[in-house]
């Protein structure tokens, strides 16, 4: 018996990612795909789907989304997400969030970054941030998962194991990351218009990007320690994938070997999460669910660097994860 699901806000490329992934996988039947713009079949808009999906986008309401499907993958924006989500909830389905409107713990941090008050401020703290290699048990049981930023999910996922070790200082911890065009979304914005983008790196958002909050709250809750990192996005000129690199100092006196221990140890039953000696690249995981990681202590300094896809690890793929976990099928089923 397949799973009847629904992708609202259809037409970016997150939600074409989504599609694409599920249409492979063998418990998952698409009921409904979404958007505001005017009905139109969903290859349309996604030329790469003719003859994978016969359905038309359709502008439905939460109640007709929720009768129709038992699980809603939410693409829309933040702010435009928690508008819906309380009443696809209401009426039975269970949501996979992709926007931040459900990652931060408190109200008053989301309006600070966001700057709007938060639809639906009740939930924020108890929803689950859905990055399984840290919060698995909690998605299991989850009606809705707060789906990881993409940048965050890259920046995680070595620092947490090292704080949770207390291997680490959790202040003065600097992130360096690079992510693909396709980061920025469909939407035309003149900084990712092809003259303004090719052959050129930019720095953007310093010291303002709204990933920093939701990296310093979830490294703060794991690892039970206080953060404060210093975020520096780039826009790179290619389609798709994050590279990040961390810099942080040691708890006294600690090898790079102990450093890669602790992250093989942690990581030693995951799936997706590699720990590499080599350094990585963006092509080692592109078009994939993986994160491949490793560490080096240079001049006292603890440094990491991973690599993810951004529309896979850092968006579909994880939200596709996590319903198999809130849905009982096999983690890794279609990824």
């Amino acid at each position: 018996m397949a799973t009847r699901v629904a992708v609202m806000g259809a037409t970016g490329y997150t939600a074409l990612e989504v599609i694409k992934i599920l249409l492979r996988h063998p418990h998952v039947e698409i009921v409904a795909v979404t958007s505001r713009q005017d009905p139109a079949p969903i290859s349309s808009v996604h030329p790469s789907l003719t003859g994978q999906l016969d359905l038309v986008l359709q502008n439905l309401s939460p109640a007709e989304i929720s009768a129709r499907a038992e699980c809603v993958f939410s693409c829309l924006p933040h702010g435009a997400s928690a508008d819906v989500i309380p009443e696809l909830l209401r009426g039975g389905a269970r949501v996979v969030d992709f926007s931040a409107d459900y990652r931060l713990g408190s109200a008053s941090v989301y309006e600070k970054w966001y700057g709007h008050k938060h639809p639906d401020p009740e939930r924020l703290g108890v929803v689950p941030y859905g990055l399984p290699e840290l919060y698995r048990d909690a998605i299991r049981s989850a009606d809705l998962v707060a789906n990881p930023g993409c940048y965050p999910t890259s920046v995680i996922l070595p620092l947490s194991p090292l704080l949770k070790a207390g291997l680490i200082v959790a202040e003065d911890i600097i992130v360096d990351s690079k992510s693909g065009v396709s980061g920025a979304g469909r939407s035309l914005k003149l900084t990712t218009h092809f003259p303004e983008c090719n052959e050129s790196v930019s720095a953007y958002s310093v010291g303002r990007h709204r990933h920093v909050p939701e990296i310093d709250h979830i490294l703060s809750k794991f690892g039970g320690q206080e953060t404060s990192v210093i975020f520096t996005p780039h826009l790179i000129p290619m389609d798709r994938g994050i590279l990040s690199t961390t810099y942080s100092r040691p708890m006294g006196e600690v090898s790079e070997e102990a450093i890669l221990d602790c992250l093989r140890d942690f990581y030693k039953d995951e799936p997706f999460v590699k720990v590499v000696d080599r350094l990585p690249a963006t092509k080692d995981t592109l078009g994939t669910n993986y994160c491949h990681l490793t560490a080096r202590i240079v001049r006292g300094r603890v440094v990491t660097i991973s690599c993810i896809d951004n529309l896979v690890k850092g968006a579909a793929g994880a939200a596709v994860q996590n319903f198999n976990l809130m849905f009982g099928y096999s983690e890794t089923t279609a990824l």
